[in-house]
């Protein structure tokens, strides 16, 4: 039987996958930033920042708004726990199954 994933888990995936995005939303969690402050510590373009952006934008990792020039950028929770909670389910799993191993040696 397979399993089929929401496409919205796929994306979130896919935008943690990058370590630049990563560092990008590890900075976010100070509070919203605009995109040139994001691009700096990464020693990136704004134009290369602004697209990475834009991926954890399609992922709903971020969101952006846009001051006059300035495109403010934070951190949006819900995407995060949604791959929390499918990580939790298989971190469950894998805990069951080693503890029913441990079982087993232990009855030997």
């Amino acid at each position: 039987m397979v399993v089929k994933e929401p496409p919205a888990l796929d994306r979130v995936f896919q935008a943690l996958a990058n370590p630049s995005r990563r560092a990008m939303l590890r900075m976010l969690t100070d509070g919203e930033q605009n995109i040139s402050s994001l691009a700096e510590p990464l020693q990136m373009s704004f134009e290369g920042a602004s697209k990475h952006v834009r991926v954890l934008e399609q992922a709903g990792l971020v969101a952006r708004r846009v001051r006059g020039r300035v495109h403010l950028v934070r951190i949006q929770p819900k995407a995060l726990v949604q791959a929390n909670e499918w990580l939790e389910f298989y971190t469950r799993f894998w805990n069951q199954q080693m503890d029913a191993l441990e079982a087993m040696f232990d009855e030997e």
